[in-house]
């Protein structure tokens, strides 16, 4: 008995009455599992094939007995045809009626009935003239004229040296009907001239046989079919589970879990592929452990180093802007030499604040800060901050802020590193170009996007611009005094709240970064960004009604 479950308004269906889901279980199990897949095609082929078998064998097995009792009735027939013929040709009636009547009546009993094996029999007489002697036909054990086609009697008529036969159809006690066979050929009386006669035979016996023999044959084909499956099971199964467990053995050891290995039995192929993927494993966590041991090497040196170097930097600091501060009363040469080594001295300073910031991500040493930020207002400080260095290179910067003026939870002081990264490389690189930058957001997420309008780069180009301390350009002068590590740190910072930052470049269209950030920081973002990362597949600024269009100066002009 079924039990449905009742929680509230929602009704708990069994799953085995759930028939909507079975084609997508079924198509999932399909796609997912080798070993129902593999039995699915063997049963659905030997079905097939077991199908053409059986219908072949009961075809030539029905072929075989109807033309066996044909030959076999017609034989009878022919027996008891000549037999009577031969009594009516020996016989003399002298134009006696009577006489040729008990002639006719001795051969229906003693011969045709006997020698034909069948009492189903009817003679009618062929010429159609009034005969004072001739006997009349008759109609005997259920055949009747009726059921004799009009075409077998016309070639009874014509030929008297022949025997034709046919199948029909004889009626039953029930009202049903049973196949059977109809012989007929002429019969010449003394006197009387020729006759048709006609043996009727059932094969109701032939039936039954060919329904026993269908019957075991069915049988015997399901049986073999679930014999086949089950063997077919068992194989699958013993070549499916060694897999599904290299399968669940890699991905543990894709995850992270070194220590996992496969079990290794006998001496076949999954023994052997067992025995190299245990030593494949083995070298991978030897080599992981050396480059685990070589990268704390790495980031315990570069943290050792930039810790080390702070105290000195600061002292040369200290001294190159007391040496910058009085400048003007050394000679030109010198004085450029102060001014470029103050400049120097502080973009290594940043540069030894990069590196450990990053040291920080790598030893995973980095936490937030929360508070809850409006991403728009955070964005419109940056860009006045940012203001005298974008006239200096000739470029206007405009905010479009459809959304994202509510608080969300974030680290603000590394959203505003993000967005400062972002905004001078749009400077940088943007041509003097304007600058256009967006926010907006939906119920999931918060974003911001830098739109520049200047070179652009290539797609593999945009592959690696989150590499450290790679550039698209090496040999482009840098005019802001980055330090390389500034998109890598800000794809951390991203990362670290639990979400994106993305670029679309194209050669001669410019450049657009989308940082995406989830309402709340931690939880990973699902769907899309609340901005396009194409800039062609959003919505024209100005049909916004924010922002006047945009009017591109050419190329190398400056306003």
């Amino acid at each position: 008995m079924s039990v449905t479950t009742r929680t509230g308004t929602h009704t708990v269906v069994p799953a085995w009455r759930d028939w909507r889901s079975w084609r997508r279980r079924v198509l999932l199990a399909w796609r997912r599992s080798l070993r129902f897949r593999t039995l699915v095609m063997t049963l659905a082929l030997t079905a097939l094939t077991i199908l053409v078998a059986l219908v072949w064998m009961s075809l030539a097995i029905l072929n075989d007995l109807y033309e066996s009792r044909a030959d076999q009735v017609q034989d009878a027939a022919q027996r008891a045809t000549q037999a009577a013929q031969s009594t009516f040709d020996a016989a003399v009636v002298e134009g006696d009626q009577v006489a040729l009547q008990v002639l006719m009546d001795e051969v229906r009993r003693e011969i045709l009935s006997r020698q034909a094996g069948t009492t189903m029999l009817a003679v009618f007489r062929i010429d159609d003239e009034p005969s004072a002697i001739a006997p009349q036909g008759f109609e005997a054990g259920g055949l009747s004229e009726s059921m004799i086609s009009p075409e077998l009697r016309e070639s009874v008529r014509l030929t008297s040296d022949r025997q034709w036969w046919q199948s029909l159809g004889l009626p039953e006690a029930d009202g049903g009907e049973t196949p059977g066979i109809i012989v007929g050929q002429q019969l010449v009386l003394p006197e009387a001239g020729a006759y048709e006669l006609y043996f009727a035979y059932g094969l109701g016996s032939e039936a039954q046989t060919l329904q026993f023999v269908q019957v075991t044959l069915w049988v015997v084909g399901i049986s073999l079919l679930v014999l086949i499956g089950a063997i077919s099971l068992f194989v699958l199964r013993s070549v499916t589970v060694p897999i599904a467990q290299a399968a669940e053995t890699s991905a543990k050891l894709a995850a992270g879990d070194l220590g996992v290995r496969l079990p290794v039995r006998g001496e076949d192929e999954f023994a052997t592929l067992g025995r190299s993927f245990n030593a494949m494993a083995d070298s991978i966590e030897n080599q992981i452990k050396e480059l685990a041991e070589l990268s704390l090497v790495q980031q315990r040196f570069v943290s050792d180093v930039s810790h080390e170097l702070r105290t000195p930097l600061t002292t040369i600091r200290l001294a190159s802007d007391m040496i910058n501060d009085q400048r003007d009363e050394f000679d030109p040469s010198t004085a450029r030499a102060a001014e470029l080594l103050h400049a120097q001295v502080q973009r290594f300073e940043v540069l030894l604040g990069d590196l450990l910031e990053i040291s920080r991500y790598d030893a995973g040493s980095v936490q937030l800060e929360l508070e809850p930020t409006s991403l728009a207002h955070l964005a419109e400080d940056v860009i006045e901050s940012m203001a005298q260095l974008a006239e200096q290179h000739g470029s206007h910067v405009r905010l479009v802020a459809p959304g994202g003026y509510s608080p969300v939870e974030m680290d603000p002081r590394r959203v505003r590193r993000i967005v400062r990264n972002l905004l001078g490389n749009a400077i940088e690189h943007g041509e003097g170009r304007p600058i256009v930058v967006s926010v907006d957001s939906d119920q999931r997420a918060v974003a911001l996007g830098v739109r520049d309008f200047g070179l652009g780069m290539r797609h593999e180009d945009t592959e690696r611009v989150f590499d450290r301390f790679w550039r698209a350009d090496p040999s482009r002068k840098r005019t802001i005094g980055g330090t390389g590590l500034g998109l890598s740190i800000a794809l951390g910072d991203a990362r670290l709240h639990g979400g994106t930052l993305a670029v679309w470049s194209e050669p001669g269209g410019g450049t657009h970064f989308v940082l995406t950030l989830p309402r709340r920081a931690g939880e990973q973002l699902s769907g899309g960004s609340p901005i396009e990362l194409d800039p062609r597949d959003a919505a024209p600024l100005e049909d916004l009604g924010l922002t006047q269009p945009i009017v591109l100066p050419e190329r190398g002009d400056r306003p």
